[in-house]
């Protein structure tokens, strides 16, 4: 037998393919709060100015020729306000339409990085970007320079993350593996904050950092302060490293002793004998099955 893995499935169509405005059906209304949101406005702007990059997101066809537009209802609305005829879509595979909305990641800050160079690059000037996106110009470069000297490894853990932007300016002081681990330990602890970033960087040792010949200064931290962050940080992440590499057996240990002490106070027998002479074993026995049954749940 093959230990090839299973192929991929995608569930949209590979072509891009533009459908008139007509036939796409909305499947929530455009309320008058949404329409003078700052976020729509915003839509707006940017669609009137670049139009629109990220396609529309539909199901097929039905007899009638229609779709049903699973992602993309500010720009279908801001479309239709400016009066086009049709919008480049995406058509899904997919029967259940509430699927695409489930799987979708909203832009990232990467993502959005390469939504600005390619739009760029293909002769938009920044300065109509930044109205579109509600940014002076210097901002608009800023985010299409956002990853110079950043490493891959670093890019590829953050790219569908909420990062702050700040957060790349942290990580450019820093050696290309140190900046991956800084990545990892930010994706460990679900924080992209700016302060969070700046926190690991008082923490790292001269050694780690791109200018490692210029002194650490952070401001209200001593030396002495950073240089105890930087042991406590080193044993934090030993200890992390460790953890990580016997997760998946104490997971396996953890359901597979539950289940046993699930049985085992089930039977009646069990369960009033230990209920009358060890009450304090069978509430720790009660409360090891609880604790694994709402982790599974």
């Amino acid at each position: 037998m093959s230990d090839a893995p299973p192929p991929i499935r995608i569930s949209f169509e590979s072509k891009v393919l533009r459908i008139p405005v007509s036939s796409i059906l909305p499947l929530r209304p455009m309320t008058k709060r949404i329409l003078v949101s700052k976020r729509y406005g915003r839509i707006a702007v940017s669609v009137h100015e670049i139009g629109v990059i990220e396609p529309l997101a539909v199901t097929k066809a039905d007899a009638d020729g229609r779709h049903m537009l699973l992602d993309g209802h500010l720009r279908l609305n801001a479309l239709r306000e400016r009066g086009e005829a049709s919008a480049i879509c995406i058509v899904s595979d997919d029967d259940e339409a509430f699927t695409y909305n489930k799987r979708v990641n909203r832009l990232a800050t990467v993502q959005e990085h390469y939504m600005i160079s390619r739009a760029i690059d293909r002769g938009v000037p920044p300065g109509m970007i930044a109205t579109a996106l509600g940014l002076d110009e210097k901002a608009v470069m800023r985010r299409r320079n956002l990853l110079d000297g950043i490493a891959e490894g670093a890019v590829e853990i953050l790219k569908d993350r909420p990062v702050n932007p700040a957060v790349f300016d942290v990580l450019r002081r820093m050696k290309g593996y140190r900046q991956v681990e800084t990545a990892e330990l930010m994706a460990s602890m679900n924080n992209f904050t700016a302060n969070y970033a700046k926190a690991i960087l008082a923490a790292t040792r001269q050694q780690d950092l791109a200018r490692f010949d210029r002194p650490k200064t952070m401001t209200g931290v001593t030396a002495e302060q950073m240089a105890r962050m930087e042991r406590e940080l080193e044993k934090l992440n030993q200890d992390y490293r460790g953890i990580e590499a016997t997760f998946g057996d104490d997971v396996l240990r953890l359901v597979l002793a539950s289940r046993y002490l699930g049985r085992l106070i089930e039977n009646a027998n069990v369960a009033n004998y230990l209920e009358s002479r060890h009450p304090d074993i069978l509430r720790e026995f009660r409360s090891i099955v609880a604790a694994s049954s709402l982790d599974a749940s």
